[in-house]
């Protein structure tokens, strides 16, 4: 049973990131037709001299309907005013009606949640171009939380796909690095812990598509990727607990791939993308450190 001051400390943690104000785009393009195919970005404030880096910003939620874009436009803004250029990322995500007997918003759809998120890195660079002209795209880091955090380590991957994969790509993306925030970074550790209520599993369809699906989603799964890597991980975070981005970094490892991980002190989920919490800071500078 979780430890109700543990309960109580995530709510609170939970409410400073969402009581901020969301902060509008300065420009917005599409990549596609659905009203979620749809990038903000954000130009980077300051006497920023040059063209500045790019970082993708894939927010989380389970991967479900109720949460959007809007609640990581503060942590958009956040990077933006530390310099870099941002594009968040929206994706298209579970139903808001439950089914596949969950309790609640069913997490992600497949394939289109994968879809979306391969056909937006690929058609980045060029919406930058346009919408963005201070974003250099050679120097592109991803970054994502919580769900976020898991499709961020994908995009990285897709060159490890297994063959025949509609998403896979001959090469490398042509990226810095990868900063995951509390990542759903490996899917079996992630279900023996319920975590977000077994949205992994209805992520990839149920437990029917579990063994067929996996190999084509699971971060843990697609190593090593040859991409710099680090993971950022509260210690006390109830809701990915740290043992997942832990058994992540464990199998790249055993791949032969050194993952970086930073385990924060008295730090939940939340604070990772909360502007008013000194853990967003340290987001920062991990991401400026593969970014510069």
């Amino acid at each position: 049973m979780t430890d109700p001051a543990a309960v109580e400390r995530d709510a609170a943690e939970a409410a400073s990131a969402f009581a901020h104000p969301a902060v509008a785009p300065d420009a917005t393009a599409t990549y596609g037709e659905h009203p979620d195919h749809v990038v903000d970005f954000y130009a980077p404030r300051g006497a920023t001299q040059g063209p500045a880096p790019l970082v993708v910003l894939l927010h989380g939620g389970a991967w479900r309907a109720p949460y959007d874009r809007q609640h990581v436009t503060p942590f958009a803004d956040f990077l933006a005013r530390r310099g870099f250029a941002v594009a968040n990322v929206e994706y298209r995500r579970g139903s808001s009606l439950p089914h596949q007997n969950a309790e609640g918003p069913v997490a992600g759809r497949w394939p289109e949640t994968f879809d979306d998120v391969a056909a937006a890195m690929d058609a980045l660079p060029g919406l930058a171009a346009d919408a963005l002209p201070q974003a250099d795209v050679r120097r592109t880091v991803v970054t994502g939380h919580s769900a976020g955090g898991h499709l961020a380590l994908w995009a990285a991957a897709r060159h490890v796909l297994p063959a025949g994969s509609p998403w896979r790509l001959p090469a490398p993306p042509m990226l810095r690095g990868v900063v995951a925030l509390a990542p759903i970074a490996d899917f079996a550790v992630a279900e023996e812990l319920g975590v977000c209520g077994g949205a992994s599993a209805q992520l990839l369809g149920g437990a029917d598509h579990w063994d067929e699906r996996l190999p084509y989603a699971d971060p843990a799964a697609l190593l090593p990727t040859g991409i710099a890597t680090a993971v950022v991980q509260g210690r006390d975070d109830i809701v990915v607990p740290q043992q997942v981005a832990e058994a992540y970094v464990a199998a790249a490892a055993k791949a032969g791939e050194m993952v970086g991980l930073t385990l924060l002190d008295a730090v939940g989920h939340f604070p990772l993308i909360d502007p008013a919490a000194d853990a967003c800071a340290v987001v920062a500078e991990e991401i400026s450190q593969l970014a510069w």
